[in-house]
């Protein structure tokens, strides 16, 4: 048995709640509620006349697609390679999403990929340029011996 790259699936736990958080957005479009809305109507707003909240869910449904499905031009950059930067972006996802009613999910979903983004962090792994690939053996027992 091999071990468990966190970081893999993290990416597909991400790559599911970016996707339904997307989807969501366009229902949210058509159907706007929050999920809050029985307790307080202040928060109407971001939803009707003008759709905020819904602008906002499918922009970082876009953005965690692009970010753990990358194209070309961004795959092996900065943002790309930083657990950091997941690690503070999926949580204002998250919030984004759990306003919105139809993205319930996504934002359990997006809780349960941070946990796997922040076990990956504490484990010391690292997010090759190139996705869906690992560390060459050579500079895994190099590493390992050190």
């Amino acid at each position: 048995m091999g071990k468990l790259i966190k970081n893999h699936w993290a990416r597909l736990i991400i790559l599911t709640a970016a996707s339904y958080q997307a989807l969501a957005a366009l229902y949210g479009f058509f159907w706007p509620k929050l999920f809050f809305d029985f307790l307080t109507k202040t928060l109407d707003a971001t939803v009707k006349p003008y759709p905020i909240l819904q602008s906002v869910n499918l922009l970082c449904g876009l953005l965690g697609f692009a970010l753990e499905w990358p194209l070309s031009f961004v795959a092996g950059s900065f943002l790309h390679r930083s657990i950091e930067f997941r690690l503070l972006f999926y949580p204002f996802s998250a919030l984004s999403a759990i306003l919105l009613y139809q993205g319930t999910n996504a934002a359990l979903y997006y809780c349960i990929g941070v946990g796997v983004w922040f076990w990956a962090f504490c484990e010391g792994e690292d997010v090759m340029p190139v996705p869906w690939t690992v560390k060459p053996k050579s500079r895994l027992r190099a590493r390992e011996k050190a």
